[in-house]
């Protein structure tokens, strides 16, 4: 079974142990994501809305169990 490396697309067959960089082809590619990752090119989106009253509410009512 084999599968695509994320950054370069090649075709990454040997899993870990034999590939320590897995799921990346390589040491450079697994690099190039952390620098990625680093340099905020990715991002988990947030939700950015104010708690409304409801939420304020039920989150006291869960603090107080």
């Amino acid at each position: 079974m084999s599968t695509a490396c994320p950054i370069c697309r090649a075709e990454v067959t040997a899993r870990r142990p034999e590939n320590p960089a897995f799921p990346f082809c390589s040491a450079r590619c697994r690099g190039i994501d952390l620098s990625r990752w680093l340099g905020g090119d990715y991002a988990i989106p947030v939700r950015d809305e104010a708690p409304t009253d409801e939420d304020l509410a039920v989150a006291a009512r869960r603090s107080r169990s």
